[in-house]
């Protein structure tokens, strides 16, 4: 099993420690890049697909680094609505 696969296996078992780099390591494989939304964006976070420009928007977790359960919830909604997962 490749370090992608666990990554994803990892987000569906919803754990409350999935990170903030596990998910940026796992948006990359799947084709997203991570963006700033403007110069006063703060702790917002874009990831941008590069082929569909679809984006997924979350405010980046501190002062832990480890994501909220809605935000998990989310994102794998978001994956699974675009075929990803």
């Amino acid at each position: 099993m490749s370090t992608q696969e666990k990554l994803i296996k990892r987000l569906l078992g919803r754990p409350k420690d999935f990170t903030y780099a596990e998910l940026k390591k796992l948006l990359t494989y799947l084709g997203y890049f991570e963006t700033q939304t403007g110069k006063t964006a703060g702790s917002r976070i874009a990831f941008i697909n590069k082929e569909t420009k679809h984006i997924i928007r979350l405010h980046k977790p501190h002062p832990a680094n480890e994501l909220k359960r809605y935000q998990i919830d989310q994102i794998i909604d978001e994956l699974k609505t675009r075929g990803l997962l």
